[in-house]
């Protein structure tokens, strides 16, 4: 009986050698898959964070450009769509924004008008180890949309309305009654404008 009883363990041990090396291929296909997950969700961030800064840049030139003209109530209603004169590039803050979570911007626009950012951007650290070929050198990208929403509604000043009249701000139920000859309290820039994502879309190439 013993020479069975050795017989049956060395045909157990292959046995025992493929069931550890699946577990251990399962484990490293694991840790694989978690790591291209939070270098995607990476991405994900960098992206949503380049976005944000460059609407919110842009949200403050347009609300200083509001200050500047408060006395021409004729040229809020451009300024409340996202136009005013003298307003510079916003993508600066997208880009210092992804360097400052590790990826870099590969676009930062406005295509779809002046109050909406898309910005794409690709994580500077690969994938890491994988089990597919070819994977590990890849890198993670995202992409996202920060709109700026004016959060203010007034009525045009009538028709030879002097200069020493202006509307009342309405701005998500907070009235602003402007003095022309006290404007020391203005609203700042997030009660003229909300700026928050539009839905995220990420991919991986």
């Amino acid at each position: 009986m013993r020479p069975r009883r050795y017989g049956d363990a060395g045909q157990a041990f292959p046995i025992y050698i493929t069931v550890v090396g699946g577990l251990l291929f399962l484990a490293f296909a694991y840790f694989a898959v978690g790591q291209a997950a939070a270098n995607r969700n990476g991405a994900q961030t960098a992206a949503d964070a380049a976005a944000l800064a460059a609407a919110q840049d842009r949200r403050d030139q347009l609300a200083g450009a509001w200050v500047k003209d408060v006395l021409d109530p004729n040229k809020w209603q451009a300024i409340f769509e996202g136009n005013a004169e003298g307003l510079t590039p916003s993508c600066w803050r997208a880009h210092q924004l992804a360097e400052r979570n590790d990826a870099r911007v590969l676009s930062c626009g406005n295509p779809e008008g002046p109050l909406r950012f898309s910005v794409e951007v690709q994580t500077n650290k690969p994938m890491g180890d994988s089990i597919v070929p070819g994977e590990a050198e890849r890198k993670a990208h995202a992409s996202a949309d920060a709109v700026i929403e004016s959060r203010c509604e007034f009525d045009p000043p009538a028709a030879g309305a002097g200069p020493d009249v202006l509307p009342e701000l309405s701005c998500k139920g907070v009235n602003w009654e402007l003095d022309p000859d006290d404007l020391d309290v203005l609203p700042k820039p997030e009660d003229l404008f909300d700026v928050h994502l539009a839905e995220p879309q990420a991919n991986d190439e």
